[in-house]
């Protein structure tokens, strides 16, 4: 999914996709990727003119163009990025100041339960042997920057920088994500469930484990018939209820997870094995898949007028209980 957060900040998107041929040259690398002379002649365009437009469509990433030389000669092969285009219009309810946020490495989890296929990696190499769960323990594990599971969990000690006499209002989840599929397969259906400190706050059903093309991010040692990319999900749980990608997906909302009473909470991401489709999880960082990111969590907040030392005395300090 292409994210863009400010209209501002669409202005080259807005352009790229202001041209029929342009939509045209979408619409047909939706249905499949094609190679430039294909492309040219189904547009009935020439190639350098449809050269011209696919540097837009790349420019503002919503097409990438690839070589390969698999076939007769080198061929340039088009294909389009996201999968979805998300464009904020409204101002979000909180001013831009009254948000903390943290990036979380995808191999820095406190806790796991996880059962193969899975495996690890940093963006060098594997950690371990893949398909066996105890690498999951493995020091190393804190450098991974891609991790894959069929079933279990891995959970994460986010800190709550949020001011002590903050009210949070608003926290979101930004993670790049798809199935767990053995090697891949792009229709892999997989229920993939959100948790924070212990509230199951929803469900998301991941289409595949895709594999397709390579991951604009994925190092160029990685195995091309395992896990290249994933969908960029975002998760937001606020006073109305939790949303992915803006359509709710449950009524838990943001004072159900009482993230004011610690300065740790914990986020889990889960496939359960009574799921309808346990089709696992793969979780991608900034060195792989197509999103340069870790898994980023932002809390919004107002101030409450409250004196800090008005806050709940029990809490646990440096998120110890």
């Amino acid at each position: 999914m292409l994210h863009i957060e400010k209209l501002s900040d669409g202005l080259s998107l807005f352009k790229a996709l202001g041209s029929e041929v342009r939509l045209e040259i979408v619409r047909l690398l939706v249905e499949e990727p094609m190679n430039m002379n294909e492309l040219a002649g189904r547009l009935h365009i020439t190639n350098g003119a449809l050269t011209t437009h696919i540097r837009k469509l790349e420019e503002c990433g919503v097409v990438a163009v690839s070589s390969d030389s698999s076939g007769h000669g080198n061929q340039k092969i088009c294909q389009v990025v996201p999968d979805k285009l998300l464009v904020d219009i409204k101002r979000p309810q909180l001013p831009a100041e009254n948000t903390c946020s943290v990036d979380l490495k995808v191999g820095r989890y406190s806790n796991c339960r996880v059962y193969p296929t899975c495996g690890l990696a940093t963006g060098e190499r594997i950690i371990g042997v893949v398909d066996d769960f105890r690498y999951f323990s493995h020091p190393d594990h804190f450098d991974a920057d891609i991790l894959w599971f069929t079933q279990g969990f891995v959970e994460y000690q986010v800190p709550n920088f949020a001011p002590p006499y903050g009210r949070i209002t608003q926290l979101t989840v930004s993670a790049e994500l798809s199935s767990e599929a053995p090697g891949v397969n792009n229709q892999w259906p997989s229920d993939i469930s959100f948790s924070i400190n212990d509230v199951l706050v929803g469900t998301w059903t991941s289409p595949g484990d895709f594999g397709d093309v390579r991951g604009i991010f994925t190092p160029d040692w990685w195995f091309p018939n395992w896990n290249q990319y994933g969908l960029l999900k975002i998760l937001t749980v606020n006073r109305q209820g939790t949303f992915m990608d803006g359509l709710r997906i449950s009524d838990v909302c943001i004072g159900d997870l009482k993230l004011h009473e610690k300065q740790m909470f914990s986020l889990r991401f889960a496939v359960d094995y009574k799921a309808e489709h346990v089709g696992g999880l793969t979780i991608f960082g900034r060195t792989f898949g197509n999103y340069a990111q870790d898994i980023q969590v932002t809390l919004g907040y107002v101030s409450s007028g409250t004196a800090p030392q008005d806050r709940d005395a029990s809490a646990p300090e440096n998120g110890k209980e």
